[in-house]
């Protein structure tokens, strides 16, 4: 007699085969949705006999699906200009939090909830390095990422001041050249320090630091001479001037103290003495007033940096990206999170960029690698494959029915 469980097991496969295409269909538009793929597997078989060769004589039992497997390639990066949109180009995933368990994804879509902090469209939080003294530290434990939203940046008291100029050799004994920079002091107040050269002698200056009157009530250190050599380059002094200092200053600001760099980091004064009319080249100071916080940008290697009103910026923290070893061992959990099972293996965590691990594409996101027409031949198989095995069914029904009657 025939065996219907032959055709129910290619109904049921190829039941699962079109559910998958369908799923794929429907996640076309998807942020970085991974198209699957159904494989079938042959069942167990009869043995019924054998040839006169004693070749066994084997009837199959029917079909079974034998693994779901997923496509990592890479979809279609697209631009967004939003700057909480993020794709990863090449390798790996962005490593996010939930319940205190590490997960992957990638899809890039993050947003800021009302404390600023990075999370998924699920409200997952995205993990990464935190700053140490300044920089990313990479050495240490992930932590969810947050951008300062609403943040007063401190202000910063210059501690050096520099400027570049060159004072005519032949102007007379008494000239003065004034040069002015913006300092600032311990609460963001900017003050216009002046220094003035005054010719004294051939190849002799003095200098001299001021503020404005007003600003402040007493001054250190202020004021000295400066000599030149017969070739336009600084004989003395020899070494930068530390300790420029201006007390009593009228916001009620701490001491403003300040070097004086007349050396660049190649040794070369920044001050020369030529027939040249006195000019000033370039000017800094590392000073700076408050401000707020306006937006914030991520690069490449998944540094995110914040900028403030004040133009200055801070560096927030990098993204951290995970791998696995076996991709199609991880677990999906919907909203486009993974899980890592004993088939993945465990997540090796490390920076864009690094160990295989692609580079990041701000204010994108990844497009679904879904090809439509791949699936739709795929589905017009899967279709054709279950018609057949229904095809099965009836035939098998009518043998019966066949037999049934040969009783009659």
């Amino acid at each position: 007699m025939p065996n219907f469980s032959i055709a129910l097991t290619g109904l049921k496969a190829n039941s699962v085969a079109l559910n998958t295409i369908g799923n794929n269909l429907a996640n076309l538009n998807t942020t970085a949705y991974k198209e699957q793929t159904t494989n079938f597997a042959d069942l167990y078989y009869q043995t019924i006999g054998s040839t006169g060769g004693n070749v066994a004589l084997q009837v199959g039992t029917g079909t079974r699906v034998d693994s779901i497997d997923t496509n990592f390639t890479q979809g279609t990066p697209n631009s967004t200009g939003t700057n909480t949109d993020v794709a990863l180009n090449g390798s790996g995933f962005f490593v996010v939090q939930h319940d205190g368990e590490q997960e992957l994804t990638r899809a890039g879509n993050f947003k800021l909830d009302d404390n600023g902090n990075l999370q998924t469209s699920d409200g997952l939080s995205v993990m990464g390095y935190n700053v140490k003294n300044g920089a990313v530290d990479t050495t240490s434990s992930l932590v969810a990422l947050s951008v300062p939203t609403g943040k007063t940046q401190l202000p910063r008291s210059t501690t050096q001041v520099s400027f570049t100029e060159n004072l005519n050799s032949t102007a007379t004994v008494g000239t003065a050249v004034p040069v002015s920079e913006t300092v600032y002091d311990s609460l963001g107040t900017g003050h216009e320090a002046t220094v003035t050269f005054t010719k004294t002698a051939a190849n002799t200056w003095n200098y001299s630091f001021s503020l404005p009157s007003g600003d402040a009530t007493g001054a250190s250190n202020t004021t000295g001479s400066l000599t030149f050599n017969s070739d336009g380059t600084l004989a003395t002094p020899t070494a930068n001037i530390s300790g420029i200092t201006f007390s009593g200053l009228n916001d009620n600001a701490a001491d403003l103290s300040f070097g004086w760099n007349l050396y660049d980091s190649n040794n070369a004064s920044t001050l020369t003495q030529t027939n040249a009319a006195s000019s000033s080249n370039a000017k800094s100071q590392d000073g700076y007033a408050s401000g707020t916080y306006k937006d914030f940008s991520v690069d490449s290697s998944g540094v995110i940096t914040a900028s403030y009103s004040n133009g200055k910026t801070d560096v927030l923290g990098q993204i951290a990206i995970g791998t696995v070893a076996n991709e199609n061992g991880l677990t999906r959990q919907g909203g486009n999170i993974y899980r890592v099972s004993e088939a993945s293996g465990q997540i090796a965590i490390g920076t864009s960029g690094t160990g295989g691990r692609g580079t990041i594409d701000a204010s994108s996101l990844e497009g679904s690698n879904v090809d439509i027409s791949t699936e739709f031949a795929n589905l017009i198989v899967a279709q054709r494959a279950f018609e057949a095995n229904s095809k099965t069914v009836t035939t098998f029904d009518s043998v019966t029915q066949d037999t049934i009657q040969m009783i009659r």
